[in-house]
């Protein structure tokens, strides 16, 4: 059969394939069918036709019929194995490019898809094919085919040889400058042995070839938080979030980058942002909340904690959130019940136990803040604060001794760091314990 007569049939064989490894389908190699002897069986010829209107079912018996009739034709075993591939049934399409190639083992196409087919499977013989592939001549498209030869190369190997991957990764983007695929895999796999450096550095050629790929922005994004260069950081979330300004994880991203920066009230509204385009998304309405307190809006992130509590009320981070809210407008008998709500949630919350000892201290509820910072003590190291809020406490309910401990220990602990508490305590002192 003559090349020009169905060249649309090994392109779809490729296209799916390589769609189904996880490549890029608009990057995939574009070929003329593989030459074949001039007499085709007619089975095969109608099977091509099914093909093309990807009626698997149909050229399936015609295809098995022609390989049964020759079983020599490696043709019609490569079209077998894009059948079987577009079927699901992947050991049998593996089985029929094998037999193509084994019948021909001098077909670019062939020992592609085949190579493909095993990395997609987790085959080690993978790395074979696809090596063969990149010193065999495409019918069609000789760069682009070897650049997809090389790039999936470099994929095998990138787990156990990342040096002759990096080499394979190089070797396509030299075939194909203006795609950044090349790019965004060697950098991917830079990132992941920790090498930041080399890793951004393909990114930045990604973008170069592609200044719009979200994933070059992406990954650049996240080398630079990595390594706290926040300014730099912010200043590619700000190009993401102009290219896609409807994808709410590029505004969340970009809030927390201005919040570590202090530019509270810009990081709120990229957040809001997000929430509005994700309003199912329980992490994005829960930085909101936190965001609001970070910027001293109290009233917002009530409101914010309530609306989330609505709809996970056994949440003992939340309980204790709204519970740090209220504390900080003053309402402590409302803080309070959070903060319990938060410890019968979680009893090992020690920060809540912390918080629920100065809550019930405000309510003037002392046997409460005592057995509060007590169980705090489980869970968490003791700091100064705890030490006085007994000693207050017990002050209150004129049990001096434990009074008078807790101040000679939280004096101990405060080295100056408390002036006012300090000076309070030593006057306490003064006051309850008894001439010697």
């Amino acid at each position: 059969m003559a090349a020009s007569k169905s060249p649309v049939v090994l392109f779809i064989a490729i296209f799916l394939i390589a769609l189904a490894f996880g490549q890029s389908t608009g990057k995939t190699v574009r070929h003329q069918r593989v030459p074949v002897e001039d007499t085709t069986p007619p089975e095969l010829a109608q099977a091509e036709t099914s093909i093309e209107k990807q009626d698997y079912q149909t050229a399936e018996p015609l295809l098995q019929k022609v390989v049964a009739a020759k079983p020599e034709n490696y043709q019609a075993w490569f079209d077998l194995g894009f059948v079987y591939n577009g079927l699901g049934k992947s050991n049998e399409s593996i089985a029929a490019y094998r037999k193509s190639v084994s019948l021909k083992p001098d077909v670019f196409e062939s020992n592609l898809n085949l190579g493909i087919m095993l990395a997609k499977a987790g085959q080690p013989d993978a790395e074979q094919f696809l090596r063969a592939a990149t010193h065999l001549t495409p019918t069609a498209n000789i760069d682009e085919g070897h650049a997809r030869a090389w790039l999936s190369l470099g994929q095998v190997l990138a787990t156990t040889k990342p040096d002759e991957a990096l080499q394979a990764y190089q070797q396509a983007a030299t075939l194909k400058p203006k795609d950044p695929e090349p790019h965004l895999s060697a950098a991917s796999m830079l990132e992941g042995q920790d090498r930041f450096a080399d890793a951004a550095q393909e990114y930045k050629l990604a973008l170069a070839a592609d200044p719009a790929s979200t994933e070059a922005l992406t990954g650049l994004a996240n080398i630079y938080l990595r390594g706290q260069r926040f300014a730099e950081a912010g200043d590619v979330l700000r190009k993401l979030v102009l290219l896609h300004p409807d994808d709410a994880a590029s505004h969340a991203q970009l809030a927390g980058i201005l919040l570590n920066t202090g530019k509270n009230d810009e990081a709120i509204a990229e957040l809001e942002t997000a929430a509005k385009l994700g309003p199912n998304d329980a992490a994005v309405a829960r930085a909101l909340a936190d965001a609001y307190v970070t910027a001293g809006k109290y009233d917002r992130a009530q409101s914010q904690y309530q609306v989330l509590l609505s709809s996970q009320p056994n949440n003992a981070e939340l309980h204790h959130g709204l519970g740090v809210v209220l504390l900080k407008l003053r309402r402590f008998s409302d803080a309070q019940q959070e903060f319990l709500n938060a410890v019968r949630l979680k009893p090992d919350f020690g920060a809540a136990w912390g918080d629920l000892a100065v809550a019930a201290d405000q309510n003037q509820q002392y046997e409460l803040a005592i057995k509060a910072a007590d169980m705090r003590a489980k869970f968490l190291p003791e700091v100064p604060v705890s030490y006085f809020l007994r000693a207050t406490a017990y002050d209150h309910l004129r049990d001096y001794k434990q009074a008078a401990e807790n101040y000679r220990k939280f004096l101990e602990l405060a080295s100056g760091q408390y002036p006012d508490q300090e000076w309070q305590a030593r006057h306490r002192l003064i006051a309850i314990e008894p001439k010697k």
